[in-house]
């Protein structure tokens, strides 16, 4: 647990809430973590602006989104961690054809508003875990379908305060991966549709939920895929080649349902899921000569 209290008087004043020594295990799906030593939820746009223009210019900032596609190791985040779940950052507006929503809209919240307006191509973002604002990072998607197939403007803000409109194009997505700057913000996105009908989008979202529900881990303390498939491979394969689809260190294992997920049963630490990943990585080194990539992001430092 980080102890300066005095580290509010290097913060600018704000309009929204400064919680001082946050548990982590309560905004990440793995459910561990130690603390942030500060968690920042701004008030709105203006609120997120003034913060980044006048904070310390050395201090460390973190972003965390839904809290599905990430570990926070057992001695917590120091500096500030900004998280946009305020209404300012949900809000959704509908235009012809294309949807601009807040940063800190819940994927799963999305479906409401096409159900509403009757409109089709983003039923494969309500069954994926977080917030809008995190897909463009790692451009998400499943389904055959990702981000970059329906994005079309990002607005940011960059680590002076100021707001861009940025094109799709210009992040380069490809799989699992972007040209993101590490200081830049996502605060809304734009998003093209089609038109479709209410039994078509809940047949589509339905069909997709019941697959995740019979494939992977429901219900669990995952973060979701651990490990990026290699060019022309599957991940979970090589796990399972490998002989690791039944490992588990502590409370910390690979689900029984899809090996490319890893399970906190209840008492695991963040070390232990770490570690537990390492492990795959080597063991598929060493029998594939193949070097899995980390999907999942780690964050913070090690108790």
């Amino acid at each position: 647990m980080f102890h300066k209290k005095s580290i509010l008087d290097l913060l600018p004043e704000i309009k929204g809430k400064y919680l001082i020594n946050e548990p982590m295990n309560k905004h990440t799906w793995f459910a561990v973590g130690g603390p942030a030593e500060v968690m920042f939820l701004p008030a709105d746009l203006e609120d997120l602006k003034n913060f980044l223009k006048w904070r310390p210019y050395n201090l460390p900032i973190s972003i965390l989104g839904g809290g599905s596609n990430i570990l926070v190791r057992d001695g917590g985040i120091p500096g500030v961690v900004i998280k946009l779940d305020t209404p300012a950052f949900k809000e959704v507006k509908v235009e012809e054809n294309k949807i601009t929503c807040g940063a800190g809209l819940k994927n799963i919240e999305l479906q409401k508003t096409l159900l509403k307006h009757e409109l089709g191509g983003l039923e494969f973002l309500c069954s994926i875990p977080g917030t809008i604002g995190g897909s463009i990072k790692t451009n998400a998607g499943c389904f055959g379908k990702s981000i970059k197939d329906v994005l079309l403007i990002a607005e940011v803000i960059d680590g002076q305060g100021t707001t861009h409109q940025v094109p799709a194009e210009d992040f380069q997505l490809s799989y699992r991966s972007s040209l993101f700057p590490d200081d830049w913000i996502i605060t809304a996105l734009t998003l093209k549709t089609e038109p479709s009908s209410k039994e078509k989008i809940q047949e589509i979202i339905k069909e997709q939920k019941n697959y995740r529900q019979q494939h992977q881990p429901y219900n669990e303390k995952t973060a979701g895929s651990t490990f990026k498939n290699p060019d022309g491979l599957r991940a979970w394969e090589l796990i399972q080649k490998a002989g690791c689809a039944k490992l588990q260190i502590g409370g910390a294992k690979v689900s029984e349902k899809h090996c490319n997920f890893l399970i906190n049963t209840g008492n695991a630490t963040a070390e232990e899921i770490e570690n537990l990943g390492n492990e795959i990585i080597q063991k598929v080194k060493e029998k594939t000569s193949l070097t899995l990539e980390w999907e999942i992001k780690r964050i913070g430092v090690g108790k």
